[in-house]
C-alpha cells in the first residue's frame, strides 16, 4: 500500500458549519485550528497540508466565519481523522451578533466536543499574545487538552528576533502544558516540527 510522507497532504474540504450540530459525528480524531483573524490561520493550514489553497485566504482578514472541516484519508476510514478551522477571532468588523455565536458555538465545541484531540494555536510572533490567546491557553491546561502554538510570521523577523519572541513566550507559558515553536508558511520553518506534533495529536487515544 502507498503511504504518503506527509499524511495531511491528502486533506479535502468535507463541509462548512455555521452550528456544531452541522458537524460530522462525534467520532474518530480531529485537531482544530484557532487564532486571531490575522494570524496567518489559513496560510498555516495550507502550509502543513502542502496544498496552496485548501483553507481560504485573504487579504480582508475575518473571512473564516463558519467550521471548515477537512478530512484526512491518509489517516483512516472515511471521515475518522479531521482537521477543523475554526473562526478568525478578535476581528473588529465581524458584526456582534456573529461573534456572540461564534463565542457560544465554540465554547460548546471545545467543552463538548468528544473527537477534539488537540489544539493547535495560531499567533503573530510579532505581536503580543492577547487575551483570548490566553483564554484559549488556560482552557487547554485546565481540560488536559494538547495544545501547539504556532508563532507566525517568523520570516518578518530577524533570526535573533525571532529567538528572543520564542524565549518570551515560553516564559509566560511556564504554568500551561503548552508547546510553542517557530513557524512560517512562506519559508517552510517550523512546518516539519508542527506536522509530527499534529499526527500525534490525531493518533493519541
Amino acid at each position: 500500500m502507498f503511504i504518503l510522507s506527509n499524511p495531511i497532504q491528502g486533506a479535502r474540504f468535507m463541509l462548512a458549519a455555521h452550528r456544531m450540530s452541522q458537524l460530522p459525528a462525534d467520532r474518530g480524531a480531529e485537531v482544530a485550528f484557532a487564532g486571531r483573524s490575522n494570524a496567518g490561520k489559513s496560510s498555516a493550514i495550507n502550509a502543513l497540508s502542502g496544498h496552496k489553497s485548501l483553507a481560504r485566504t485573504s487579504r480582508t482578514p475575518g473571512r473564516t466565519q463558519q467550521m471548515v472541516v477537512f478530512t484526512l484519508p491518509a489517516l483512516g476510514e472515511s471521515d475518522s481523522a479531521r482537521l477543523v478551522d475554526l473562526p478568525g477571532y478578535g476581528y473588529a468588523k465581524v458584526p456582534q451578533h456573529l461573534r456572540e455565536h461564534w463565542k457560544h458555538e465554540m465554547d460548546a465545541y471545545m467543552r463538548c466536543r468528544q473527537s477534539l484531540r488537540g489544539v493547535v494555536l495560531i499567533a503573530d510572533m510579532r505581536h503580543p499574545l492577547k487575551v483570548f490567546d490566553h483564554m484559549m491557553l488556560d482552557f487547554c491546561t485546565a481540560s488536559h487538552l494538547p495544545c501547539r502554538l504556532l508563532l507566525t510570521k517568523a520570516d518578518k523577523l530577524s533570526r535573533n528576533q525571532a529567538l528572543k519572541s520564542l524565549t518570551t513566550v515560553r516564559e509566560t507559558l511556564r504554568r500551561h502544558t503548552v508547546t510553542a515553536q517557530i513557524f512560517s508558511a512562506s519559508t517552510g520553518m517550523g512546518v516539519e516540527e508542527a506536522r509530527a506534533a499534529i499526527l500525534a495529536f490525531l493518533r493519541s487515544s
